[in-house]
């Protein structure tokens, strides 16, 4: 049997990475810009370099616009009607810019406060500047004179500079004076024309590098295109090459006989590089050891194989794959473009190629000097307000438009114009529907023609479409693909004068002169022709030559938000022009970025929300790396056992080995080792049973002491104790009780008797657990044997849910690593204090920061920046917060949105804008119950603080930490007994438990609620506000993530038990104001059906979980959780399922649950009309934060509640609470401890004895719990009556948190807690 042990990289591998991450340091430095580049480039351009969208005045003029001058105005100052201003620079020559400073107008009230830039090496496209992938922002002026500079976080090279004002002088408007900081660098480029090529020949037949680097820019005019190309003979390949704009990596390292086996590899990076802009490339090999960069983004890996060499025969081709032995033949389309600075391995190619040197070979033309595109792009901005409208002159039976469009919107109008108006009005529109092209023939009179053309349209690459009108026919053609046609009769063939609506409509423009059936167009056009000619958009926006709003000229703004991927956990990325969002669907793990997990982390966090003994899948971590598993939850003594199994669970018979050829067994867990790791860890006590049964068979020689057998933990380590020992301690469980056999041995075994023998016990050291392996080395002899089994892994507890400290200085606090929150965190905590305010944690960046504080008694506010200022998201509960409870903070941050809950207080979200830094970045340590200028500290307890799914130990570090203590005084801790989510109240000398905020009742709220309902009875149960519904302990507090236009924040979260015979039965049906509704059944072979009815155009979507028939006369539990579109169904432990709703509008607020029989005016669906009332038992029923079964049983006179029929409480069968008690079973259960004489596994015979011992024990035990009550009473009324229970704290968590009262309990005495406080 082979041992599993962790995969360990080899020397060469990591001397590998070394050096390889070495070459990249290097490379790096080298390129750096040592040298000073902050040379002022403005001040000695000539008027003629200064352009501008418009001018004030004469003195206002652009050329005026150099900083510290004072000629003219003092400055440039566009025109007031001018509502898209930009001041555009003409550097002369191509050069490095690093910095910018601006100015106001000199001697006025005008400056710019806030400004873009962007920047051309033509003047005709333009590309913004950008940091963190998002447009970046300047902040400007707040006066004329001052010199506010930027230096740029990273450089570009340009010879146009634009600055577009985007906010003015709140005393005056917008003036400006600037200066450019940069220098001159050295550029080699080559234009390649689609059929050119360089060649760099090597001096040898074929060259074999153990390390290459190859680096270059370059700007592309097509999507495709080979770059660099090299090949050996014997299969060695290296290929780099533009696909639909994104570049991909081709690298192969073996022989041509090991291609076949799939051996190469390919990597993808980039994407839209067909932008007309530069964008950088290095590729860095140290034998199989790859970095491959492209404009800053690295992706590092491993080529597959054995070689580490690559072997080029004769050259390396750029620009394209020359056939051999056909000048000017390619074998793939070749690179339509320029590339500037390339180097090979410290080679200068183009500058060779341009000195003539014999090692560059050219194939076509190769020029160096960079040709400019004479293409030009427009972008509609928004899809409700953008359009462009040009006026033409034509004839109706001959017109023609042609457009290259490129969008991620999978509806918008394209063009809609008006062809004919008698006789009677023809209007002809292209939209994208569903990312493909309809072209619609819509008449006043007549039924519109329509025709399809195209598929996935909206993958933001430049399609071209032509639309013609030719005598009777219309064509539309995509993509040089084949036309699609229709007839236009009736058209007449008059010249007409009408105007062409690109985009979309203007407001003013209704009815059938401009149509625009569903929404505007968002993306870009170029190289647009109305009857063959071209339309030329700078003379559109400078001479006024036609009617346009929100566009900008010039520039084509699309962004790949899906690159990276920020969607989390494998979620699918899905973007639209100015937003994404992630499809989280088959993750197992929803919200905005697929952060949270829809499990729970622990058996403990079922038992606490009321579920049953079984199989259930968690999540150990959450919101961290490891994904879902399935474990065995089990309630024996009180406690929520979680039994892990492996592959050797039955008892071995064991014979023949010595210990130098031992029998050995490995163990293979039913989860990952990760899992095993995370479980043992987070368990307060864990614990694996070993039975052995030996004849003739020691675990120890008998004259030294050495182990004859072994085991080995988690970690591969060989360790000799046994069962009830800890480690270093060679004995057995025996030993510790006393009771060995021969009590000059530490094991029964070692007594070494040709009778059965049992050294049976418990191994509970956790950082051992579990087992991995196990050797038995002494059945060789006569007679000897031993029989082996190897229990399961047993976990129970949660040791970190209690894990509390408490600060009692202000100026104190606990400090841990840095928090890696870039991209997304999650933080929650509970906290109870008197305090006024205080700061719970704080995390310093350079400009970036996050704060968690309790602000005020009934405030919390959670504050982060990104580096553009603060944004706050506060919570204010209506009553105090420093009431000496436990409180549950959980806050959430990612790059589409934030999030703040504060117990069950409604969700305080803020949704990121699209075009803003995401990136959170800190460098301090993170300060928990405190700040690092010691002040505004917290006073009071933390316990349970969680980061991303890990939580930190409060308790360790508060040992060594001055004003802080380990763990927090109080009688509500890991020893309280509250479940279901009852909460846990502190009293004097005790705690109560508050059910108020459960389906359940009872002092520690296990009694559950039930009725029996007949054919006609039905509970009504009226909300009075609008509830979420949440998933898990963090999954329902975080927002969700779907399109704006779909079910966002609406949400359900409903359980229930139930009991019946009788199917087709209505269960439980959620009603809203506007038909729409949330109805639970059983169809008639008593399957469970979900029906939602979102849409009333589109009508109820049904769900049916597939499930045995759940009307079988046993009790069954269902809890369904819905948030946004995701749908997640689970019945008895056993079945989950997971579902995707349609996209449909926002719900309304639901207003009305309804239990049983569906009464006539509430009937919305001719179907639920025919499901009769439900027979049979229903318990414990919740819907969202209301539990309509235990209002009905508890307060039926509340307004709230109405009952028809027949309704009585009723148990259901079944026991108070699901959590089903069961005596503890262990695998020594089968086998007695101490067997003597006798066979294996054999149980010891009972006697009456114990039988009447057992009797008088209960007697005992019955007379002293009577005393005990009895003196209970007579304390109790000796005593001020206590006030009564604190109603309403909490929800249904895996982790207890508090709930708010209702206006009738706000005024209640409160306990006056004597708890130490500070």
């Amino acid at each position: 049997m082979v041992r599993s042990t962790f995969p360990n990289m080899g020397f060469h591998n990591c001397i590998g990475f070394f050096l390889l991450a070495t070459l990249s340091v290097l490379t790096s430095v080298l390129s750096a810009s040592n040298y000073y580049c902050e040379e002022p480039l403005v001040a000695s351009l000539p008027p003629t370099s200064f352009q501008s969208s418009s001018k004030s005045s004469d003195k206002a003029a652009p050329y005026f616009a150099k900083l510290n001058r004072r000629d003219g105005g003092g400055g440039w100052s566009p025109n007031r009607e001018d509502h898209q201003p930009w001041l555009q620079l003409d550097l002369r020559d191509r050069l490095k810019v690093t910095a910018i400073a601006t100015q106001g107008r000199w001697g006025s009230s005008d400056w710019v406060s806030r400004y873009q830039l962007q920047y051309s090496d033509s003047g005709q496209t333009w590309r913004p500047y950008r940091q963190e992938d998002v447009i970046w922002t300047f902040t400007g002026n707040t006066d004329a004179d001052t010199v506010v500079q930027h230096k740029l976080p990273h450089s570009i090279r340009t010879r146009y500079l634009r600055l577009l004002p985007l906010e003015k002088s709140p005393k005056g408007e917008a003036g400006l004076r600037l200066e450019v900081y940069g220098c001159t660098y050295k550029s080699d480029v080559a234009d390649f024309d689609g059929r050119s090529a360089l060649l760099y020949r090597f001096n040898q037949k074929s060259t074999s590098t153990v390390k290459d680097v190859i680096s270059l820019r370059f700007r592309s005019h097509q999507a495709e295109g080979v770059l660099v190309h090299g090949e050996g003979q014997r299969g060695d390949f290296l290929t780099l090459e533009l696909q639909k704009g994104r570049l991909l990596l081709h690298l192969n390292l073996d022989d041509a006989k090991l291609q076949s086996s799939g051996r190469s590899t390919s990597l993808m990076l980039g994407s839209l590089l067909d932008d007309h802009h530069w964008h950088s490339v290095q590729i860095e090999r140290f034998n199989k050891h790859v970095n491959f960069t492209v404009d800053g983004h690295t992706q590092h890996f491993r080529s597959p194989g054995q070689e580490d060499t690559l072997e080029i025969d004769y050259e390396l081709s750029f620009g394209g794959i020359p056939l051999p032995g056909k000048p000017g033949t390619f074998l793939h389309e070749n690179f339509h473009g320029c590339i500037e600075n390339l180097n090979y391995n410290g080679v200068n190619v183009i500058d060779m190629a341009k000195r003539r040197k014999p090692q560059i070979y050219t194939v076509g033309n190769v020029t160096f000097s960079c040709s400019e595109s004479a293409s030009v792009a427009v972008t509609f901005l928004s899809s409700s307000g953008s359009f462009l409208a040009l006026p033409v002159e034509y004839r109706t039976d001959d017109l023609s438009i042609r457009l290259q469009f490129r969008t991620w919107n999978q509806e918008g109008l394209l063009f809609s114009v008006q062809l004919s108006r008698d006789p009677d009005l023809v209007n002809l529109l292209l939209q994208l529907r569903q990312a493909r092209l309809l072209l619609t023939l819509s008449r006043e009179q007549l039924h519109s023609a329509q025709v399809f053309s195209g598929q996935n349209l909206s993958d933001g690459q430049w399609h071209s479409i032509v639309v013609q009108v030719k005598g009777q026919k219309l064509s539309l053609n995509v993509d040089n693909q084949k036309p699609v046609t229709m007839e236009t009769r009736g058209l007449s063939s008059s010249v007409q004068k009408t105007t062409i609506y690109f985009g979309g409509c203007p407001v003013s423009q209704s009815g059938f002169i401009c149509e625009n059936p569903n929404r505007g167009y968002q993306g870009c056009f170029r190289l647009l022709f109305i009857n063959n000619h071209p339309v030329n958009f700078l003379q559109v926006q400078q001479e006024s030559l036609a009617n346009f709003s929100q566009i900008s000229f010039d520039v084509c703004n699309i962004q790949d938000r899906c690159l990276p991927n920020l969607c989390e956990h494998g979620g699918q990325c899905i973007q639209s022009w100015d937003q994404f969002y992630c499809d989280c669907t088959g993750t197992a793990y929803t919200g905005a970025t697929c952060h949270n997990s829809i499990y729970e982390r622990s058996c403990e966090a079922f038992r606490k929300t009321g579920s049953q003994t079984g199989v259930f899948t968690i999540d150990l971590d959450g919101s961290g790396p490891l994904e879902h598993t399935q474990v065995n939850c089990t309630v024996a003594e009180d406690r929520v056992w979680t039994v892990v199994g492996h592959d050797h669970t039955r008892p071995i018979d064991i014979q023949g080995s010595t210990p130098r050829s031992p029998f050995a067994l490995i163990f293979n867990y039913t989860i990952s080792q990760y899992h095993l790791r995370s479980l043992v860890a987070s368990s307060e006590h864990c614990q694996q049973e070993v039975i052995y049964l030996c004849r003739k068979s020691r675990l120890f020689d008998t004259w030294d002491g050495t182990p004859l057998s072994w085991w080995l933990d988690r970690d591969g380590v060989k360790r000799t104790y046994w069962g009830g020992y800890l480690p270093g301690v060679q004995q057995c469980s025996c030993s510790l009780d006393g009771n060995c056999r021969d009590m000059n041995y530490f094991c029964n075994c070692d007594a070494d008797q040709d009778t059965w023998a049992n050294d049976t016990g418990v191994l509970s050291y956790k950082d051992h657990l579990p087992l991995s392996e196990i050797a038995i080395g002494d059945t060789n002899r006569t007679s000897s044997q031993a029989v082996l089994q190897i229990g399961p892994l047993r976990c129970y507890g949660d040791r970190f849910f209690w894990n509390s400290a408490s600060f009692y200085q202000e100026s104190s606090y606990l400090h841990f690593p840095t928090l890696q929150a870039e991209l997304s965190v999650d933080i929650s905590l509970f906290f109870k204090t008197s305090a006024l305010s205080g700061v719970f944690l704080e995390n310093l960046g350079v400009l970036d920061f996050l704060r968690l504080e309790l602000s005020s008694p009934s405030t919390v506010n959670f504050t982060f920046d990104l580096g553009d200022g603060p944004v706050i998201l506060t919570v204010r509960s209506p009553v105090a917060l420093n009431d000496r409870q436990w409180h549950y903070v959980r806050v959430e941050r990612n790059v589409r949105e934030a999030s703040l809950q504060v117990d069950s207080l409604p969700l305080e979200l803020n949704e990121a804008p699209s075009e803003r830094p995401y990136r959170l970045q800190l460098s301090s340590q993170l300060f928990v119950g405190g700040t690092a200028s010691r002040q505004w500290g917290f006073l009071g307890c933390l316990r349970a603080l969680t980061i991303n799914g890990v939580t930190l130990d409060l308790y360790e570090r508060a040992k060594t930490t001055p004003g802080v203590n380990s763990g927090c005084p109080g009688h509500c801790s890991s020893d309280s007994a509250c479940h279901n989510g009852g909460r846990c109240v502190e009293e004097r000398s005790g705690y109560t438990c508050d059910c108020t905020q459960t389906a359940f009742d009872g002092p520690h709220c296990r009694t559950a609620l039930a009725a029996s309902f007949e054919s006609g009875s039905s509970v009504l149960y009226t909300l009075q506000e609008p509830f979420s519904g949440i998933l898990n302990e963090e999954a329902r507090r975080s927002p969700a993530g779907v399109h704006d236009t779909e079910v966002t924040n609406s949400q359900e979260e409903v359980s229930f038990g139930f009991l019946t015979h009788h199917a087709p039965a209505s269960i439980l049906m959620a009603h809203i104001l506007d038909l729409h509704y949330m109805a639970i059944m059983l169809a008639s072979n008593g399957s469970l059906q979900i029906r939602y009815m979102l849409n009333q155009a589109k009508g109820p979507e049904v769900f049916s979980p597939k499930s045995a028939s759940l009307a079988d006369g046993r009790f069954h539990w269902v809890k369904i959780n819905r948030r946004g579109q995701e749908l997640l169904v689970q019945i008895d432990n056993t079945i989950t399922q997971q579902y995707s709703l349609s996209p449909s509008p926002a719900l309304s607020p639901v207003r009305t649950v309804i239990l049983g029989r569906i009464q006539g005016g509430d009937v919305t669906d001719k179907v639920l009309a025919g499901w009769r009332g439900f027979i049979g038992c229903l318990s414990s029923v919740q819907f969202n934060q209301v539990y309509p079964l235990k209002e009905a049983l508890q307060n039926s006179q509340s307004p709230l509640v109405t009952v028809i029929g027949r309704l009585e409480a009723s148990s259901c069968g079944t026991i108070s609470s699901p959590n089903t008690l069961t005596d503890t079973h262990t695998l020594s259960d089968d086998s007695a401890k101490s067997s003597r004489g006798n066979g294996p596994l054999k149980k010891a015979d009972q006697n009456d004895l114990a039988l009447i011992g057992g009797l008088v024990a209960a007697v005992v035990f019955i007379t002293l719990c009577a005393l005990a009550i009895i003196i209970r009473f007579l304390y109790r009324h000796r005593q001020t009556p206590p006030p009564s229970c604190i109603t309403g704290k909490t929800h249904r968590p895996s982790m207890e948190r508090p709930q708010y009262r209702t206006e009738l309990d706000l005024h209640k005495p409160h306990h006056d807690s004597k708890e130490y406080y500070i």
